[in-house]
């Protein structure tokens, strides 16, 4: 065993989170447009190569920052319950949440008000498809700089993933996965929410909470546009990841062999209340096959693909970037 793995190796964050949308430019023109993400990788799902997987992040596409999305542009809306992540939380700066009202005003997004959550304010709102989004007022948010090259200036940039937040009809099993499994600490419960922090080696890291819901005797949820599909966990390489899966092998459940994601390697696994949970490494990066300066630019595909990019590229819809920073959200949706 490496002394990585002799260690006890448990993940440091998340690395990113991955979401089911139906159109996928009302999908670019609200994450890259309204919200001032960068698309940093536009590829395909390998697992089913007539549909996009548009990755958007910080400027480098750091993980921690990065939501993902498989836009299916028929896609029925799937059902909020248990044995799903519901919310996706945004770090941004805490001075920056009254920008971020008037953006989603002047973009045409509809929001609750300002609210405070483990001492946290937050703006929640919802995704063209439905989805729970959350910006959260963030102390590490601030001692990370925003990307300056999008439509949002890059004082109020957001930063990365803040959170996710589980329903769970089996908590208690969770929490002692979570615990034992993940090496992660438990903050406190507020409003029937439990809170979970993960060891990371970086103070100021986004991006190292979990909340969990107990929603017992709820309905299960049901797959579709606006669900997210999985949240993936960071680790540093691959000797990292193959102790971790040992980990999650040795509690008892399943967990796929490694798989070869191009940008980073991934291991699948169910956490107990049914939740696809994902390990994937900090590395290789999503500069391997596109220069930094120009990253989600152009189609790019795996190795094993690249002989049937036209049949590809003609199976797919055409996709651009928001022609405009300043648009509201409802015209960028009617053009599309």
């Amino acid at each position: 065993m490496s002394e990585t793995a002799s260690r006890g190796v448990v993940p440091e964050g998340i690395h990113h989170v991955t979401m089911i949308a139906g159109d996928p430019q009302r999908n670019v023109d609200f994450y890259a447009g309204v919200l001032g993400m960068r698309l940093v990788k536009k590829t395909i799902n390998f697992d089913d190569p007539g549909t996009y997987h548009l990755y958007y992040g910080d400027e480098t596409g750091t993980p921690g920052t990065l939501l993902t999305f498989f836009p299916w542009p028929h896609a029925r809306r799937g059902r909020e319950g248990a044995g799903q992540f519901n919310v996706v939380s945004l770090a941004v700066p805490s001075e920056s949440l009254g920008w971020w009202v008037q953006r989603l005003v002047q973009s045409g997004v509809e929001h609750e008000p300002l609210a405070t959550r483990f001492g946290e304010r937050l703006l929640a709102f919802r995704d063209p498809d439905g989805l729970r989004v959350e910006l959260v007022g963030s102390s590490a948010a601030e001692r990370v700089p925003g990307w300056s090259g999008g439509p949002v200036p890059a004082e109020h940039a957001i930063r990365g993933v803040h959170a996710v937040t589980l329903w769970s009809d089996s908590s208690a099993a969770t929490f002692a996965m979570l615990e034992n499994s993940f090496g992660m600490t438990r903050v406190g419960t507020e409003q029937g929410v439990t809170r979970w922090r993960a060891s990371s080696p970086v103070d100021d890291r986004v991006g190292t909470l979990i909340d969990v819901r107990d929603v017992s005797g709820f309905w299960e949820g049901a797959m579709g546009a606006g669900t997210v599909h999985h949240v993936a966990w960071r680790v540093p390489d691959d000797a990292s990841e193959l102790a971790l899966r040992e980990r999650i092998l040795a509690a008892g459940l399943g967990a796929t062999p490694v798989i070869d994601r191009k940008y980073f390697h991934s291991v699948y696994f169910r956490e107990p209340s049914r939740s696809l949970f994902e390990i994937a490494t900090d590395v290789p990066g999503f500069a391997v096959d596109e220069p930094l300066a120009t990253l989600g630019e152009s189609l790019v595909l795996p190795p094993w693909l690249e002989s049937e990019r036209e049949r590809i590229t003609a199976a797919l819809p055409p996709i651009h970037h928001p022609s405009t920073a300043d648009a509201r959200f409802g015209e960028l949706e009617a053009r599309a």
